[in-house]
């Protein structure tokens, strides 16, 4: 059974960074996709960021320039390094891998950033 288990959320102060990872277990082939979601109270869950197994990126208008997503595929695992952590960032980050066209979710990690 795959099991994608997320780390690294939690409070910082506006301009601040946080890294967050994401590691799937469960199986030992790599994730054709790999990427990161979030959901802010009240609102729908969105993307923030997908990197497929090529290395290739795709980011939000509102990340971009301040995200980074990148995937090491030796221990299945993606991050996002945040920087110039801004209020609207605050949202519960889920993880979410595509293995053999099947979509797998994390539980999701808190992220707050204050003023």
């Amino acid at each position: 059974q795959v099991q994608l288990v997320e780390s690294g959320g939690g409070l910082v102060q506006a301009g601040g960074a946080l890294r967050l990872s994401c590691a799937a277990s469960g199986t030992t082939f790599n994730p054709n996709l790999m990427g990161w979601y979030r959901q802010a109270p009240g609102k729908q869950r969105e993307l923030v960021a997908i990197i497929p197994s090529n290395g290739d990126t795709n980011y939000a208008d509102s990340v971009k320039g301040r995200f980074t997503i990148s995937r090491d595929n030796t221990k299945n695992t993606v991050y996002l390094q945040m920087n110039s952590l801004k209020p609207e960032d605050t949202a519960v980050y889920y993880c979410n891998a595509i293995f053999f066209s099947v979509n797998y979710w994390g539980q999701g990690t808190q992220v707050t950033v204050s003023s």
